[in-house]
């Protein structure tokens, strides 16, 4: 009998041992570790404001929402304490469970087979949230014993105030906001450290039941819930009666853009930074990060809202021509630290019509005579053997030049006028064009592609795939670029990368990155760069392009440049002060053509809105000359220093040491005492069609030995051979200037004639198929009375 009743008692325990270990098992085999908490914490979303720290866009990681822990340090206190009366009263006291909610939850369960009532203590919902994520769902005995086992481990190896930051940095308050700053932010626009009272005790109120409790959809029932929370906090000492009836009574003042997405454009170029930074090891993505941005939000509205309408003003009315302007781009920019502080990339980011999504701010688009301005700084520059100065006449007349390809090239001014000559001033303040490709010719094509890298335009990196074309823009680059370029003439030379990033913090405030910052870099001669910024800003020396106060005069000293390309495709204006730098383009995304639109028309009146507006109330500032620059009197139209017959003087600044030094040949007195002008010959068909007193019209005869010119091609000029072209289509223009009193021409290269033209025009021509090596060419021809003279020489090289 014993032995039956010790076997049955033997049976009986090992029944139990099996029944536990069963039990055991089916409740903690998989029991997670609490040293896995970390890596189960919400990814941080990076938040992108702007240089006030106002919200631009936050980005949301790909699982979770918005999230941004803070230290328990900056956690304001009430939110610890409506969290904890609302949430677990007893927090800093129990053992990191409720027992007697543990036993309701059993008893429950025993009744009802599921677990209807809580008991979760703030600890339980940290190891709920954070350690059985994948049973959140569930509401059994199993998952509350196993967040009852998690909850105490927490607490022996966490501190009460770690578990509390714990909670208030990962629970889920709605609105795709992931603990409290991202919660603050959402629903009242603000960090959580300037939460008051009344909106601490909102929020405290919504991880219950978010979904329910959201004070977008349900407010009535959010302030409902808010009343819980203070009454909790009243009952439980943390506030007094008439800080809950304060609490109650007082307004509150939601975010009304929660989810914002400004300068949309702008935020992508930033995110494409933080990528390399991630990329680089220089940032975390573990880390909340703040990303304050150079940009100026109230600047940025009020370009946007200036581009918005100026462009819906080119749309027709009804029997109007419809002039197809549907897109524009404008980008501000400090000159002196090259910071962004606005950047429209479209008329509309959400009109897909126009390609709203592209940023034209960086496409690469042809720059028209915009690119000019640093053209003639290369032609300026000082260190140069034969320096040009602002004073430096060029031949404004229709002249013949040659593409790459050895095509003729014939540019003409927007007004389809010569202007005889001009000055290098007048000829850049008012964009005439065929001196600008004179002084690209003279400048030398390397050396302004040389120039234009190191002013950022990085774009044009190949200089054999340019030709004189380049002076009016057939080069493409995009309006960051150019516009930078053009704030370091505003930067007395000084080039700075731009930037749009000002620094990096985390969410507590601590300083994770933050650019280098680097001098301007010095590329040009300074007094090169104010001597451009004078011409740009000078409205006298534009009037031959523009008029009198056209819309390039503002209220205030302003240098500006404009640029139409061929066919009206793009149309741009770039100007500044010494202190501000505004770049518009206007056109089409799609490259359709605009109708008689140009740089004055298009994007002028953009720039020069945006310029008055952002500069309003701020006093007028010059351009600060700085030292070397001489002032000199030249004759007006040759440009060096005047004699006593010379009748129209001028004043002109100059680099000390490239002042003129001799004097004007172009006037002449005769034996009568008749002032007249003595040209050369390219530029007298222009002075008799403005009816000037001519030398050889005065002596009744043309000068033999001056009537015959080699105008091209260029002497001591090399040309390339283009190996995927065909050889018979690269030819290059063989031409000459000459007076009526020649019957015959011929051309001759290495002293064989390829050309002869009887009764020859005051220009004529022929081609020459390249040929590699080093050519001679001249013309000879025959005057009236049989003499033959002959032209200059001119020396070229072809190289492949």
């Amino acid at each position: 009998m014993r032995i039956l009743l010790k076997s049955k008692s033997s049976r009986f325990l090992l029944f139990i041992f099996l029944l536990f270990t069963t039990l055991f098992i089916y409740l903690f085999y998989d029991l997670p570790s609490i040293t896995s908490l970390p890596k189960n914490l919400n990814q941080p979303s990076v938040k992108i404001v702007d240089r006030s720290g106002r919200l631009l866009y936050e980005i949301i990681p790909t699982e979770g929402g918005r999230n941004a822990p803070l230290s328990v340090e900056n956690l304001p206190q009430c939110i610890k304490d409506a969290t904890i009366a609302v949430e677990d009263k007893n927090f800093y006291t129990n053992p990191g469970v409720d027992i007697g909610g543990i036993i309701r939850a059993v008893w429950i369960n025993l009744r009802g087979g599921e677990t209807l009532s809580g008991g979760s203590t703030i600890t339980q919902q940290v190891a709920r949230t954070l350690l059985l994520s994948d049973e959140k769902a569930e509401r059994t005995l199993r998952r509350k014993l196993r967040e009852t086992v998690l909850a105490w481990q927490l607490t022996r190896a966490y501190s009460k105030d770690e578990i509390l930051a714990l909670y208030l940095n990962q629970i889920y308050y709605g609105g795709m906001a992931y603990g409290i700053e991202a919660a603050s932010q959402t629903y009242f626009g603000k960090p959580a450290s300037d939460l008051l009272l009344p909106e601490c005790a909102l929020l405290a109120g919504l991880p219950q039941t978010p979904g329910i409790y959201n004070p977008f959809t349900n407010p009535d029932l959010a302030l409902e819930r808010q009343r819980v929370v203070l009454g909790l906090m009243e009952k439980n000492g943390f506030i007094t009666p008439v800080q809950r009836v304060d609490a109650e009574n007082a307004p509150l003042s939601y975010n009304a853009a929660p989810y914002p997405i400004e300068a949309p454009h702008f935020i992508w170029m930033v995110k494409d930074q933080l990528d390399e930074l991630f990329a680089s090891g220089q940032l975390n993505a573990t880390n909340s990060l703040v990303i304050r941005t150079t940009l100026d939000l109230n600047m940025q509205h009020l370009a946007e809202e200036i581009v918005k309408r100026r462009i819906a003003s080119f749309k027709p009315l009804e029997g109007q021509t419809n002039r197809n302007v549907n897109n524009a781009a404008l980008i501000v920019i400090d000159p002196h630290n090259g910071e962004i502080l606005t950047l429209v990339g479209s008329a509309d980011y959400f009109d897909a019509s126009i390609y709203g999504a592209l940023n034209m701010a960086t496409a690469q688009r042809q720059s028209g005579s915009a690119f000019k301005p640093i053209i003639y700084a290369a032609a300026l520059d000082p260190t140069r053997a034969d320096p040009w100065t602002a004073a430096t006449s060029i031949l404004d007349v229709s002249t013949n030049f040659s593409t790459k390809d050895g095509q003729p090239y014939k540019p003409v001014n927007y007004d389809g006028r010569e202007h005889g000559f001009v000055s290098v001033r007048e000829a850049l303040a008012s964009s005439l064009n065929v001196p600008a490709v004179l002084t690209l010719q003279n400048a030398g094509i390397e050396n302004v592609i040389a120039l234009a890298n190191k002013f950022g335009i990085h774009s044009l990196d190949a200089p054999q795939q340019y030709d004189l074309s380049l002076a009016l823009g057939g080069g493409e680059m995009s309006l960051l670029e150019l516009s930078r370029a053009f704030a370091a003439f505003a930067n007395n030379g000084g080039y700075m990368e731009s930037t749009s990033i000002l620094d990096i913090h985390d969410a507590d405030g601590n300083l994770l990155y933050e650019p280098e910052k680097n001098p301007a870099l010095q590329i040009i001669d300074p007094r090169v760069a104010w001597l451009i910024s004078d011409i740009l800003s000078d409205d006298r020396a534009r009037s031959t392009g523009f008029g009198i106060n056209s819309v390039l005069k503002i209220d205030r000293t302003a240098a500006v440049k404009t640029g139409t390309t061929t066919n009206f495709h793009d149309n741009w204006t770039i100007g500044y002060t010494p202190d501000l730098l505004v770049g518009v383009w206007v056109g089409n995304s799609n490259y359709q053509a605009m109708h008689d639109v140009t740089g004055l028309t298009g994007a002028a009146p953009i720039w020069a809105e945006t310029m008055r507006s952002i500069l309003q109330g701020r006093p007028d500032k010059i351009f600060t000359q700085p030292a070397g620059l001489t002032q000199t009197e030249v004759c007006d139209l040759s440009g060096l220093l005047p004699t006593e017959i010379c009748p129209h003087t001028k004043t002109e600044w100059f680099i000390t040491g490239t002042q003129p030094t001799t004097f004007d040949t172009f006037y002449q007195r005769t034996n009568t005492g008749e002032i007249i002008l003595d040209l050369p010959i390219e530029a007298q068909a222009w002075a008799r069609s403005q009816g000037l007193p001519l030398l050889d019209d005065a002596n009744g005869t043309p000068s033999a030995t001056s009537g015959l010119t080699l105008t091209s091609p260029t002497d001591n000029t090399t040309y390339r051979i283009t190996p995927d072209l065909d050889l018979s289509a690269q030819q290059l223009e063989v031409s000459t200037l000459t007076d009526s009193n020649f019957t015959q021409v011929t051309f001759f290269v290495d002293g064989l004639a390829i050309a002869t033209v009887s009764t020859p025009p005051t220009s004529c021509q022929t081609w020459w198929t390249l040929s590699l090596g080093t050519h001679h060419f001249w013309a000879e021809g025959i005057t009236m009375s049989g003499e033959v003279v002959k032209s200059n020489v001119v020396t070229i090289t072809v190289v492949e």
